[in-house]
């Protein structure tokens, strides 16, 4: 089957309703499936983390010691500095048999007093099955502060500890997937309704979008439940955003190149067809090109980073089939009608050719190299900013926006404890070794109240308190001296980990991850492009201005995030996952616009096709962008430093390189290098007019 009967079939008089009916199958299956993906949440930081790193081999080992479910909560109590009466030990006391009848609960320690007389700490593990919904831990991490709060006499208490951050955590994920969902949706249709200007064409790209997220979510779940693909907090909600923006992209590319269609063509139907023959390729490359760029993410060491790259793929995949079956069939279902107020009559003029976008490549086309290098050059100093990114990481009270309870507690408990308190370093050896570890974890600068070993299978556990606290660099570089102490114990092959040691090689791993993957994403975006437009040169600087543009809103994002927003940091991982969403998301408009370029320079030259493209696309990647950035931005109302920063660098990203990146610096390089940018192929022989004789025939031909 040729490539015009397979374009006509979505949108084929009765093929139109066989596309409905098969979506609504799929809806119907999707629905009950997709509703279960929260959970299969895993948000332990652990499940994050490479099966080569020695905090994983430690976990791994210490189930015959502590169950790896297990999670401490910190209860800590204190006056603001004043002395802990007897009153209150005796209140801590009477909470520990109420705090064992928690659900989850399986043993409490406590009340502890301070040294300096000032506080009280009962610890409480929580055991959380990793197969459980995280949705279910924050009412028992509640309801353990209101057992702490109750009858206290004027005494503060707080809950803290892994448990406590987790259940804070997961406060704030809980219900947040709807939450985002309606922010989203709003946001489209707001953006929408100002691009179409139509009440009611805006709705069809929603419903698809709606089905898209539905059928991925569907798939991710049955991938999670029955592949072990690790789904995590993070990557649920990304998905509704990217589903959402890119979903959108596709179908503003469509409906633009389907209204422009409608003007030549009497029948809908074979407007459609010629639409989908004309745009899909350049749809269809888009998606494969982000689908791939995702996928690169497999290399990745960290199991959060690489199963992201699936899951994004699926829900790109799966929003691009929607987009060019159903979309389609749908649009030729409601006719030209869903185009009112301003309905594209067949015969009527392109309105692109007198545009916005028109006006601008005619100025460019003046003086495109003093174009090109001057914005070039205000990007590379804006690139320079990324030299103040501080991507080291975030503590846990740092992750927060907020000031949540779990931060409020660590505070107190630094203040009147060990920093380390509850949550220990932990060490596994050989059992005849025992003593020689312990000793040897005692005499590490940084580590107090070593336990006394156990062991157990021919391995020998030990414990340690760390002073500083767990995820602060203080705790970091104890964690690389107890490594560097206990690995020299003869015949001990002992392995540290615990709570500090897993963040440590989180960061470790997502630092490898983004040496290694952001040149490889290069690498398969440059091929793609270049079978795309069957070019070299082409891709070359296509992509030396994705790296810039991605340069430019890094450095912006990190004075933004230093002065503005005052944050203490970034995540290390934030600079891979914003320069795999810029950048596969970016090309998306390089290929709708050079496709389009690459198809009008085959008629009338590279230079008078490169006008011709920006004014028939600058129109719809501009709204494109607006929706994709609009999207992105909704992850500001999550109160997480990561996610936000991830929100502005890709949404500030976004629009930087649709209003500028696209749209003039890559328009002013094909108009100052022509048709060399076809090189090798044929088109870049042949002959075509120079830029003066372009600039006049516009002129004369397109009204001002």
């Amino acid at each position: 089957m040729n490539a015009s009967r397979m374009a006509g079939l979505p949108c084929g008089r009765w093929t139109k309703w066989i596309v409905v009916v098969f979506w609504l199958v799929i809806l119907a299956i999707a629905a009950p499936l997709a509703g279960k993906l929260t959970g299969a949440q895993k948000n332990e930081a652990s499940s994050w983390l490479p099966n080569n790193a020695e905090s994983t081999q430690v976990l791994n080992l210490s189930e015959q010691f502590r169950s790896s479910d297990d999670y401490p909560a910190l209860i800590v109590y204190d006056r603001g500095g004043a002395p802990i009466t007897a009153a209150d030990v005796a209140k801590a006391t009477s909470d520990v048999p109420r705090l064992r009848g928690v659900d989850h609960v399986v043993q409490v320690v406590g009340p502890v007093k301070s040294k300096d007389g000032q506080a009280l700490q009962t610890v409480a593990q929580v055991r959380f099955p990793s197969d459980e919904g995280w949705d279910a831990l924050p009412p028992v991490i509640g309801e353990m502060r209101s057992i702490a709060g109750t009858n206290a006499a004027g005494m503060s208490s707080h809950v803290t500890g892994p448990a406590g951050y987790s259940g804070d955590f997961g406060e704030v994920f809980s219900g947040f997937d709807s939450t985002l969902l309606y922010i989203t949706a709003a946001i489209v249709i707001v953006i929408l309704l100002l691009t179409y200007r139509s009440p009611v064409l805006w709705a069809l790209p929603l419903v698809v979008v709606f089905v898209s997220l539905t059928a991925a979510q569907a798939v991710i779940y049955l991938l999670a439940a029955h592949a072990g693909l690790t789904v995590n907090g993070q990557s649920a909600f990304i998905l509704t955003v990217l589903v959402f923006g890119a979903g959108t992209d596709y179908a503003l590319l469509l409906i633009a190149r389907y209204r422009e269609e409608l003007r030549r063509h009497k029948d809908r139907h074979e407007a459609m067809a010629f639409a989908l023959r004309r745009a899909g390729p350049a749809i269809i490359a888009s998606g494969a090109t982000v689908i791939v760029s995702l996928l690169v993410l497999l290399v990745a060491e960290l199991n959060s980073t690489k199963s992201l790259g699936p899951v994004m793929a699926i829900g790109v995949g799966v929003g691009l089939c929607a987009m060019v079956t159903l979309l389609p069939a749908l649009l030729v279902i409601f006719g030209r009608w869903l185009f009112w107020p301003v309905r594209p009559r067949y015969g009527s003029a392109e309105p692109t050719e007198r545009g916005v976008w028109a006006g601008i490549g005619r100025r460019i086309a003046l003086r495109p190299r003093l174009t090109w290098v001057v914005t070039a050059v205000v990007l590379g100093a804006l690139a320079f900013g990324m030299t103040g990114l501080r991507a080291d990481g975030l503590s846990n009270s740092e992750a927060f926006r907020t000031t949540p309870d779990s931060v409020v507690g660590q505070q107190v408990l630094s203040r009147h404890f060990p920093g380390g308190a509850g949550n220990p370093i932990q060490v596994i050896g050989a059992a005849q070794s025992a003593p020689r570890m312990a000793a040897a974890l005692a005499g590490v600068p940084g580590v107090t109240g070593v336990t006394q070993p156990v062991t157990r299978g021919g391995y020998a556990y030990v414990e340690g308190t760390l002073n500083a606290v767990p995820d602060g660099k203080a705790a970091f570089d104890t964690i690389e001296r107890a490594r560097t102490t206990l690995h020299a114990v003869p015949g001990a092959n002992a392995k540290v980990g615990g709570g500090s040691a897993v963040t440590m090689d989180v960061n470790a791993a997502s630092r490898h991850d983004r040496n290694l993957v952001v040149p490889i994403v290069l690498v398969v975006v440059f091929i793609i492009l270049s079978l795309v437009l069957r070019a070299l040169l082409a891709p070359l600087i296509l992509v030396a201005t994705v790296v810039l543009s991605f340069g430019a809103a890094l450095g912006v994002s990190a004075l933004v995030f230093n002065h503005v927003f005052d944050f203490a940091g970034a995540d290390p991982s934030f600079p891979l996952w914003g320069f795999v969403f810029l950048v596969a998301l970016g090309v998306d408009y390089n290929i709708f616009l050079m496709t389009r370029v690459h198809e009008e320079a085959r008629q009338h030259g590279t230079r008078r096709g490169a006008l011709i493209g920006l004014a028939a696309t600058g129109g719809v990647i501009t709204s494109a962008g607006a929706v994709l950035a609009g999207t992105f931005a909704a992850l500001g109302s999550l109160p997480l430093v990561f996610v936000t920063e991830l929100g502005f660098v890709v949404a500030f990203g976004v629009l930087l390189d649709t209003f500028v990146v696209r749209s003039v610096l890559v328009t002013a390089l094909n108009l100052d290098v022509g048709r060399h940018l076809w090189w090798p192929s044929k088109l870049a022989k042949e002959r075509e007019p120079a830029l003066s004789e372009v600039i006049e025939e516009e002129a004369t031909t397109v009204p001002r």
